[in-house]
C-alpha cells in the first residue's frame, strides 16, 4: 500500500537527538531549542518564536496573550481543525464561523467585515494547504476594527505571501511540527510566532507555567516565582533535537515536496482542462510550499468511488475537514455567520493524495496513471 504520508527523516536526527539523550539537559528550553528558535525567528523574521509540544498549545497561548474573555468571539473558517476553535472556545469564547473561497479553500475575506460584532477579539485565517489567504485585506479589516490576527499557519512553513513568509504577518503566528507536516520534531510539535515585541516577556512566563523561570536562566533575577497564569508549553530537547536534523535541510525538503506538487500538477492538467476534476489554485502573490496535493470531486459520491478505486490499487487517499460549524461541538460552540455556499459542498469533494519528502517521481506517476484510468471508465 502506498501510504498518505511518511514522516520527515533527513538522516541527521540521529546524531543530535543521541547527543541531547546524553546531555545533562533533557527537558525543554536547553540548548536544541534554543538553537531552534533562533534559526526559526530568522527564518520568519519574528521578534520571538518559541518551541510548543504542538501546534495546538501554540494557538492556545495566543488566546492567552489576547486576554480573551468569556463571551468574545473569534472569526475563522469552519473548513478547519477542531485545534484551530478549541484554542480559543477554552478560554469562554463563541467562535463565529464564515464561509470560504472554493478556489484556495481559504477564508473568504469579503465576508468578515460583515461577521464583526461589538464582542469580536481576534481574526484567524487558516492557510490550507500552505497557500496563504488574502492577507493584506484581513490585515485592513483587523486594523479598522482594533482586532487581532493569529494565524493558523500549522501548513505554512516556508510558504509565502508577497514575500512575507507565513506566519509572520498577523499579531501571532503557529507552525506545526506534527509527523504529517512538512517539518517534524518526532512526531509531535509546534511553534508560536510572535511579531510584536510587547507579547515575547508574557510569552515566557505563560510557557514557564505562569513563572519568570526564562529570565532566571537567563540571569535575569535571582529566583523565580509564579507571576502569571500558564501552564506547561515547553517540548523537551529530544524534540527539538530532532528538530534541528530537518532545519540543517529545510531548503532540500522544500524543494522536493514542491517537485512532488508540480509532477501531479503536470500529469493531471489534462483532466482539469477536461472539466473532470478540479486542481489547487495558487494565487499570483503567493508562494506554496508543497505541503499538500488535493484534487475535488465532481461530488462526494464519485470521491468516494475514487478511493475504493485507488484502495484497490494500493494507494491511501483520504479526504480531510468535516466542517466544524456542521458538527457537536461546532453547533455548541459557535455559529455560521451567512450562507454556508461552498465550505460543505467544497469539503465533501476534496480528496487529497499521497505526498510527502523523499518520494519518487515513479509513485506520482503511478498515483495520477490510476485517476487518468478511473476517469477513463466513468
Amino acid at each position: 500500500m502506498i501510504p498518505f504520508n511518511k514522516p520527515a527523516y533527513t538522516g541527521l536526527e540521529d546524531a543530535h537527538v543521541i547527543a541531547a539523550m546524553r546531555s545533562p539537559k533533557i527537558s525543554g528550553d536547553g540548548p536544541y531549542t534554543m538553537r531552534c528558535q533562533q534559526i526559526m525567528s530568522e527564518l520568519v523574521g519574528a521578534p520571538k518564536t518559541l518551541l510548543t509540544p504542538s501546534c495546538t498549545h501554540a494557538l492556545e497561548m495566543s488566546a492567552l496573550l489576547i486576554d480573551l474573555q468569556p463571551g468574545d468571539e473569534v472569526i475563522m473558517p469552519s473548513y478547519t481543525f477542531a485545534s484551530t476553535a478549541n484554542a480559543f472556545v477554552l478560554r469562554g469564547a463563541r467562535i463565529v464561523f464564515v464561509d470560504i473561497r472554493p478556489d484556495t479553500m481559504n477564508i473568504d475575506e469579503s465576508l468578515i467585515a460583515a461577521a464583526i460584532t461589538g464582542r469580536t477579539r481576534a481574526i484567524v485565517p487558516v492557510h490550507y494547504a500552505g497557500v496563504a489567504c488574502e492577507m493584506d485585506t484581513i490585515i485592513n479589516v483587523a486594523s479598522h476594527h482594533g482586532l487581532y490576527v493569529i494565524e493558523d499557519a500549522a501548513q505554512g512553513m516556508m510558504a509565502q505571501y508577497k514575500g512575507r513568509q507565513l506566519g509572520s504577518i498577523g499579531d501571532i503566528g503557529a507552525y506545526s511540527f506534527h509527523e504529517t507536516k512538512n517539518y517534524t520534531s518526532g512526531g509531535e510539535g509546534g511553534l508560536l510566532i510572535l511579531n510584536r515585541e510587547n507579547f515575547v516577556s508574557r510569552a515566557e512566563i505563560i510557557r514557564e507555567k505562569g513563572t519568570n523561570r526564562s529570565e532566571f536562566f537567563r540571569g535575569e533575577t535571582n529566583k523565580y516565582c509564579w507571576k502569571d497564569i500558564g501552564s506547561s508549553y515547553l517540548p523537551s530537547e529530544l524534540q527539538a533535537a530532532y528538530l534541528f536534523g530537518q532545519l540543517e535541510c529545510v531548503s532540500d525538503i522544500n524543494t522536493k515536496r514542491i517537485e512532488s506538487w508540480e509532477s501531479y500538477y503536470s500529469k493531471l492538467s489534462d483532466l482539469e482542462g477536461a472539466g473532470v476534476l478540479s486542481l489547487p489554485y495558487v494565487p499570483e502573490q503567493c508562494v506554496k510550499n508543497g505541503h499538500m496535493f488535493y484534487i475535488k470531486t465532481k461530488n462526494e459520491e464519485e470521491r468516494f468511488s475514487l478511493i475504493q478505486h485507488l484502495d484497490a490499487a494500493g494507494i491511501h487517499s483520504v479526504p480531510h475537514y468535516v466542517p466544524l460549524h456542521s458538527s457537536p461541538a461546532g453547533l455548541k460552540y459557535g455559529r455560521f455567520h451567512g450562507k454556508d455556499i461552498y465550505t460543505t459542498s467544497h469539503s465533501d469533494r476534496l480528496l487529497r493524495l499521497p505526498l510527502w519528502y523523499g518520494m519518487d517521481s515513479t509513485v506520482v506517476e503511478f498515483i495520477c496513471s490510476e485517476i487518468i484510468s478511473y476517469y477513463g471508465k466513468v
